[in-house]
């Protein structure tokens, strides 16, 4: 297990091994998130942080789970802030309780907010983290289990930019001011538009 979280009457520490030498100390609050990473982000960016549903594959539910007939779910969903993606989450879901299974699938809470919804704080199991570069841009990803009695969920998830984490507003606005430029309405009449009658423009 690459994270371990300790705590006594004293003090509480949480040690992550096999994460890359640059790992930034925001990266690692990131990485050591159980359950609660769009909370975080929406801390740091001080902006609210969307669910988009980019898929979710179901198995039968002909009976209420439980621990002989589980259900699962594979899914994937974008984190998004002002526009942008901040981070791709894929998952496959085990569900074993009616009670997990209603408000996963039925009243269609996110599996952070699940466990927040049951009131209990998951176990927590990092099992990878790696960096890499993609097109140009640095990713962070980590592989990750969060368990609880009823509701088992093993995670990818995928920052797809590691600038987000130095450069903060900067960078998350930066797509909203290309998109402004390029939308951006001349009120100059186009040289194409112009129509001659002798030596008059019209």
């Amino acid at each position: 297990m690459l994270a371990n979280d300790s705590y006594s009457t004293a003090s509480t520490s949480v040690e992550l091994g096999c994460v890359p030498d640059d790992t930034t100390g925001l990266e690692r609050i990131m990485l050591a998130a159980q359950g609660d990473l769009q909370r975080l982000l929406s801390s740091y960016f001080a902006r609210p942080i969307f669910i988009e549903l980019i898929y979710a594959h179901c198995s039968s539910r002909l009976e209420p789970a439980c621990p002989e007939k589980p259900i699962t779910q594979s899914r994937q969903v974008h984190l998004v802030c002002a526009s942008r993606t901040v981070c791709v989450a894929t998952s496959t879901v085990t569900i074993t309780s009616p009670e997990c299974e209603r408000l996963f699938l039925d009243e269609k809470f996110p599996i952070g907010q699940t466990f927040r919804r049951l009131n209990r704080t998951p176990k927590f199991s990092l099992l990878s983290v790696e960096t890499q570069a993609i097109g140009g841009q640095r990713e962070l990803r980590r592989t990750y289990k969060l368990e609880t009695e009823g509701f088992v969920a093993e995670i990818l998830e995928v920052f797809p930019d590691r600038d987000m984490f130095v450069r903060g507003e900067a960078w998350l606005m930066e797509r909203r001011a290309d998109l402004d430029t390029t939308c951006t309405i001349s009120t100059e009449k186009p040289e194409w538009l112009s129509v001659r009658k002798g030596n008059v423009v019209h």
